[in-house]
């Protein structure tokens, strides 16, 4: 990695005009992509909004209210932003892009990230879902309900087969999907969604879906609204337990490449979801800029959409990243110009496999706070910030349920994955946990 980041260095000189970005978010992800946006030589100044222990490595992190659009605005002037790139999905499905085009001072600010009405294709499981069937996209059977229309919904899954599926429509931080065995089990949690607001205005609506058998992968492309450019697949491991059991994560570790995705798999993910995803978004005239995730599912050799994201995932960014051998501001700026069709993606044939340590008690309650050892002993891989602080002694304190992502690579899995525990093994908090069984089943 050092040779590459000398390179850079070395082109930094012939750049006249270099740029200041800001990068909104705070975990694995925004880490991994504020590691690689420091890489460019096409970068001034990076800003990172409100970041953690790592991007503060690589930029400079800055505490701002983006939903106070006044003095958001204010730091965009002031410190003369020429590109803000989301991470998160809360700012897209929120508007914000929509707010910075709108402004007079700001429109000339690129934008990394849908607008609103595009976000909502992750923003509401309904809307997708309505996309999905009008522009006969191969996803999962469902029905949707309100509390008004509870108890057709009760009646609906007395009627189809086990595993039950719930879905909330809204965000949900990654826990909005449920899937029970047991009918009576399906029945309270329905209820429960509904009468209870289980996940506030995210559960007003309630899917109720088909469940799809077969084997999960997700899926990257970066867009500009008219050409797309394709990103390592990878696959991601949601379950707190070893053997994908236990509550959902937001994210306990992932892989790239994926063995079953191979060519003949991905022509159909092109033809038969990628090209009519953004032919459909072309069709209803809504301008979509930036990356679109297809969380997909493998079925009898076909390909599946479960979910779409308006952004990248987390931690599938800290896998699919590190791979990327092509600038990815340089990316972004031909994103912004409507000029991606002109740029060719690079990537490394070597796998990665990114392990995500957690806090105990995970994804339930759990302690912050905690210090953080060893992070200096890391060699031959890289170390992700997610929940992460420095305090003022300069110790790194644990912030959040998802703390560090540790990415290895390797001419196998096996090897990658290897790296990537001893690694973890040498870094020290008090409650740490891992899954030590990431790519078992592939």
């Amino acid at each position: 990695m050092g040779g590459k980041k000398n390179k850079y260095l070395t082109l930094q000189s012939k750049i006249s005009k270099r740029m200041n970005v800001l990068l909104i978010g705070s975990g694995g992800r925004e880490h991994t992509l504020a590691w690689k946006l420091n890489q460019s030589p096409q970068l001034n100044k990076l800003f990172i909004s409100p970041g953690n222990a790592g991007t503060a490595t690589v930029g400079t992190n800055v505490s701002l209210d983006w939903k106070n659009f006044d003095s958001f605005k204010n730091f965009l002037l002031t410190q003369k932003i020429e590109m803000l790139v989301i991470g998160p999905e809360d700012p897209l499905v929120y508007g914000l892009h929509d707010q910075i085009a709108a402004d007079m001072e700001t429109k000339h600010i690129a934008v990394i990230g849908p607008k609103k009405l595009a976000a909502q294709l992750e923003g509401s499981k309904d809307f997708s879902k309505k996309f999905m069937l009008k522009y006969s996209i191969p996803t999962a059977n469902y029905k949707s309900f309100t509390l008004e229309t509870m108890h057709q919904g009760i009646r609906f899954l007395e009627d189809i087969k086990s595993p039950y599926v719930l879905k909330v429509d809204g965000l949900a931080a990654g826990k909005g999907v449920i899937i029970l065995d047991d009918l009576e089990d399906a029945i309270i949690e329905f209820k429960a969604l509904l009468e209870d607001n289980k996940f506030g205005n995210a559960s007003k609506t309630v899917l109720i879906e088909e469940f799809l058998c077969g084997i999960e992968c997700s899926v990257f492309v970066l867009t500009d609204g008219i050409s797309y450019k394709l990103l390592p697949e990878a696959k991601d491991y949601k379950r707190i337990g070893e053997g994908d059991t236990g509550l959902n994560t937001g994210g306990m570790g992932s892989i790239s490449p994926v063995s079953f995705v191979d060519d003949g798999f991905m022509k159909k993910v092109k033809s038969r979801i990628i090209e009519p995803t953004l032919n459909g978004l072309k069709n209803e005239k809504i301008d979509y800029t930036g990356f679109v995730f297809f969380g997909l599912i493998k079925v009898n050799g076909n390909p599946y959409v479960i979910e779409y994201n308006a952004r990248m995932g987390d931690p599938e960014t800290e896998s699919v990243i590190p791979r990327l051998e092509t600038d990815l501001l340089d990316l972004f700026i031909a994103t912004s110009e409507k000029k991606l069709a002109e740029k060719t993606l690079q990537f490394s044939n070597e796998f990665t496999t990114s392990v995500m340590l957690v806090s105990g008690g995970y994804p339930e309650a759990y302690e912050k706070n905690k210090v953080i050892s060893g992070l200096d002993l890391v060699e031959d891989s890289l170390v992700f910030h997610a929940g992460t602080k420095q305090n003022e002694q300069g110790d790194i304190l644990t912030n959040g349920g998802r703390v560090l992502a540790i990415t290895s690579f390797g001419n196998t899995k096996e090897e990658a994955l290897s790296k990537a525990y001893k690694e973890a093994n040498k870094i020290h908090f008090e409650g740490k946990y891992f899954r030590a069984d990431i790519g078992f089943d592939l």
